[in-house]
């Protein structure tokens, strides 16, 4: 297996987080703790921090793992463009325009702490739309149905701040029944 590149990288807004229960890929593909890392294209210097590791993950894998195969890095990268459509040709949305993104994953549990690195246990405090610095680590895999690339492995999170909730949010249940009418739900009082 090849040498893992790990790294601190941040800050970062978190999206598809599922960092308190794993999450099951509806391909039936095994359960994961993940957390898609959206890295504004403006911070040249996060992105320049990204693409050293990645290149580092690319070299220790063409020894370690590829068997001195060098596919073109660009094929292999996890680090992709926010600005172009999904596979099916859709837009990925108002969040991902001018920004790289990263899709990290696990088996075990993510640490996820506060800005002051007390551990977050409220969930609700930790959702996609928030920003905050990863713990990841990039490696690439070995050879398999002819594919090789370079996986990102989530180790831990840190919560900055607060950011506009992305999936349109939760909303209260008083919210959302505010105003409706129930025949007799008064009769009892």
């Amino acid at each position: 297996m090849a040498t893992a590149i790990k790294m601190v990288v941040g800050e970062v807004r978190f999206s598809y987080l599922h960092v308190f229960e794993p999450w099951e890929a509806p391909d039936g593909a095994s359960k994961n703790y993940t957390a898609t890392l959206l890295i504004p294209k403006s911070n040249t210097v996060l992105v320049s921090q990204i693409q050293k590791g990645i290149s580092c993950a690319y070299e220790a894998a063409v020894t370690e793992s590829w068997g001195g195969k060098k596919p073109p890095l660009a094929k292999v990268s996890p680090l992709h463009d926010g600005d172009e459509p999904k596979e099916d040709g859709t837009d990925r949305g108002e969040a991902y325009a001018g920004h790289w993104y990263l899709n990290a994953k696990s088996k075990s549990q993510p640490g996820v702490v506060d800005r002051n690195k007390m551990p977050l246990m409220d969930r609700d405090e930790m959702y996609s739309g928030c920003y905050g610095y990863a713990s990841i680590a990039f490696r690439g895999f070995p050879p398999s149905n002819g594919k090789m690339g370079i996986s990102v492995y989530l180790n831990n999170l840190l919560k900055s701040r607060d950011g506009e909730p992305l999936g349109g949010g939760r909303t209260s249940a008083e919210d959302d029944f505010r105003g409706l009418d129930i025949p007799g739900a008064d009769d009892d009082l």
